[in-house]
C-alpha cells in the first residue's frame, strides 16, 4: 500500500461534520464525478474513500446508491468502486453548488468564508485527485491533477490565501498544482487530521535533515582537511626558499620555532600546530597568532625577491 493511499484511508475513516461534510462533497462531485440531467457516477480504487463518499450522500440526502465493485486485473489486480445514483440527481447538484440555473456553476473564492472550510474543500479535491510521495523513497511532492486550468488557478489562489507556497504546472493536458517543501507538505498533512501519517512523515523527515546534516559536515571536514593539506605543502615550499637563500636566520626565534613545528607536522591545520607548540614548547599561541607569523615569512620572501 502506497503513503498516498495510506494517507487517504486514514483522512476516509476520520470523522467529519455535516457542514463541513457538505463542502468535501462539493469538491469530490466538481473534480472526479461524471454528470448528467440524469445520473451522477463516481469511480474509486480505493475502497475507504468509496464508503465515505457513499455515507456521506446517504447521510446528507437519504438517497438510493447503486454500488458495483469490478476486478481490474490490467497492469495489476485491484478492485474498481464506482458509485451510481439516478434519484434527485438535480437537487443533490443544485443543493452542493454543482449546478443552477441551468447551468454549471463556477466556484467562486467568498463560498468558502473560513479556513475550516477550505480545508474542507481541499481535503475532498486531495481524496478525488491528488496523490503525495512517499518521503522515506523520493523527493517531498503533494500534487492535485486537474483537466481545467481555471480549477488549478482556483485551487492555488485557495491555497495561497491559507498561506500554502503552491505552483501550478501545466503537464501533458492536464494541470497540476503541488507543494514541494517539506514544512508546507507536514502542514498540509495536519490540517487534513491524519495523526498517524503525519507522525510517519516527521519521523522520516527528521531522520533524512539530521542524515544531510552529517553529510553537510563529513563534507565541510573533508574541505577544511584538504584546505588545511594544500596550505601546509604550500607553506613548506616557502620553507625550502628560506633555507636555499640562506634567509631563516632574519627571522626572530618564535618564527623560526613555528617553521619547525611546521616541517614536522605538514598535514596540519593552524589550530592543530596551536596545539603542539602550547603542549610541547610551552609557547602558548593561537590560529592568529601560527598566520601572523606565516604572514611574516610571506613578506619576508616577496621582499627578498623584489629586492634580488
Amino acid at each position: 500500500m502506497t503513503f498516498s493511499t495510506k494517507l487517504k484511508e486514514e483522512i476516509a475513516n476520520s470523522k467529519i461534520s455535516k457542514r463541513i461534510m457538505t463542502y468535501e462533497l462539493i469538491a469530490i462531485l466538481r473534480y472526479d464525478a461524471i454528470i448528467s440531467n440524469k445520473s451522477i457516477t463516481l469511480i474509486f480504487e480505493n475502497g475507504a474513500v468509496a464508503r465515505r463518499v457513499y455515507k456521506s450522500l446517504k447521510s446528507l440526502f437519504q438517497i438510493e446508491i447503486n454500488i458495483i465493485i469490478r476486478n481490474q486485473k490490467r497492469l495489476r489486480a485491484k478492485q474498481i468502486y464506482i458509485l451510481e445514483i439516478k434519484n434527485k440527481v438535480m437537487d443533490i447538484l443544485e443543493k452542493l453548488h454543482i449546478y443552477q440555473n441551468n447551468h454549471f456553476y463556477l466556484i467562486k473564492e467568498e463560498d468558502l468564508q473560513n479556513q475550516e472550510q477550505i480545508m474542507g474543500f481541499i481535503r475532498g479535491i486531495f481524496l478525488a485527485n491528488g496523490s503525495i510521495n512517499d518521503p522515506s523513497t523520493s523527493g517531498y511532492h503533494l500534487e492535485f491533477v486537474f483537466t481545467k486550468k481555471e480549477d488549478a488557478i482556483f485551487l492555488n489562489n485557495l491555497l495561497c490565501k491559507i498561506k500554502f507556497n503552491s505552483k501550478v504546472l501545466k503537464r501533458n493536458n492536464r494541470y497540476m498544482v503541488y507543494l514541494k517543501s517539506s514544512e508546507e507538505i507536514s502542514d498540509m498533512i495536519r490540517l487534513f487530521e491524519a495523526p498517524n501519517c503525519l507522525f510517519y512523515f516527521e519521523d522520516i523527515r527528521i531522520y533524512r535533515d539530521h542524515k544531510n546534516m552529517l553529510n553537510r559536515l563529513n563534507n565541510c571536514d573533508i574541505a577544511n582537511q584538504e584546505k588545511s593539506i594544500k596550505t601546509g605543502f604550500s607553506q613548506l615550499e616557502d620553507i625550502k626558499f628560506l633555507k636555499e637563500n640562506n634567509l631563516i636566520s632574519l627571522l626572530d626565534e618564535k618564527t623560526q620555532l613555528i617553521i619547525k613545528v611546521r616541517e614536522l607536522n605538514p598535514e596540519s591545520s593552524y589550530q592543530e600546530l596551536a596545539n603542539i607548540i602550547s603542549k610541547d614548547y610551552g609557547y602558548s599561541i593561537g590560529k592568529s597568532g601560527i598566520n601572523h607569523h606565516f604572514i611574516k615569512i610571506k613578506n619576508l620572501i616577496n621582499n627578498y625577491k623584489k629586492n634580488k
